[in-house]
């Protein structure tokens, strides 16, 4: 659910305690949605990303780390939900890993929303309340992991992990009309696209290039890929490292 939400590997989340924490501005016009009981996901309706869930009551404070600017002090300290890890992606560092919740979390299995493609041999992809679906054909042009600030502030990630796939290959299956589009005035090519209703990040298409850029978190099958290489590393977040050996590129790839 998380993967789906944020359209990324994986989310991480500071937790702050509600009494360090305060709104500065726009809190009236956040969107929530409820992804299962007694857990939900809040969103800007404006341009999808991820805000902090900071509900009346609750003993603590949610944060997506990838919408913090500045270095927040604290780095990650585990890993949880591994064995619904994405199959594309590995985790390489030395980190505690726990299959579900860890123990002092408590217990209870999630839900996972994955979905079959329509066609056989195709990939698929929805977002996490299942308003939208879509599939593509063959293997993508590239997939890749942007460390960039605008891509950690779209996706409230450490990163966006992104498929280039052509337009001929891909269709929508439902649900096209419920995805909203965000644009920034001077990005030739940064943007979001998310359902308006559960504010999963989904695939938009790049300019008149002829290609859709599809956040893997969304999808529902193995693209039989991997990531090729980091883009933009020298912005990426000061919290992570980056522990694979991955080419990695300070700005674009050099070809």
């Amino acid at each position: 659910m998380c993967r789906k939400f944020h359209g990324s590997a994986y989310a991480t989340f500071g937790v702050a305690s509600p009494d360090v924490f305060r709104w500065t501005s726009g809190a009236d016009k956040i969107v929530s949605y409820v992804s299962s009981p007694g857990g939900g996901r809040t969103f800007c309706p404006r341009c999808g990303s991820a805000v902090p869930a900071a509900p009346p009551g609750a003993p603590f404070v949610l944060v997506p780390a990838g919408s913090v600017a500045e270095d927040p002090g604290a780095r990650p300290k585990l890993h949880f939900f591994v064995d619904s890890k994405a199959p594309w992606y590995t985790i390489h560092d030395e980190l505690p890993q726990h299959a579900e919740w860890p123990p002092d979390f408590g217990e209870g299995s999630v839900e996972r929303p994955l979905r079959e493609p329509e066609t056989e041999g195709a990939t698929g992809g929805s977002c996490l309340c299942g308003a939208v679906a879509y599939e593509y054909d063959g293997e993508p042009e590239r997939m890749l992991h942007c460390h960039c600030s605008r891509c950690r502030r779209a996706n409230s990630a450490v990163h966006s992990t992104l498929l280039f796939v052509s337009t001929d290959a891909f269709r929508w299956l439902t649900g096209e009309e419920q995805v909203d589009k965000y644009e920034i005035e001077d990005a030739v090519v940064m943007g979001s696209a998310f359902c308006r209703t559960c504010g999963s990040q989904m695939p938009r298409e790049l300019g008149e290039r002829g290609v859709l850029l599809i956040p893997a978190g969304s999808l529902d099958t193995d693209p039989g890929v991997r990531p090729s290489s980091h883009i933009f590393v020298g912005s990426k977040a000061v919290w992570v490292d980056i522990h694979d050996e991955i080419p990695q590129f300070a700005e674009y790839p050099t070809s």
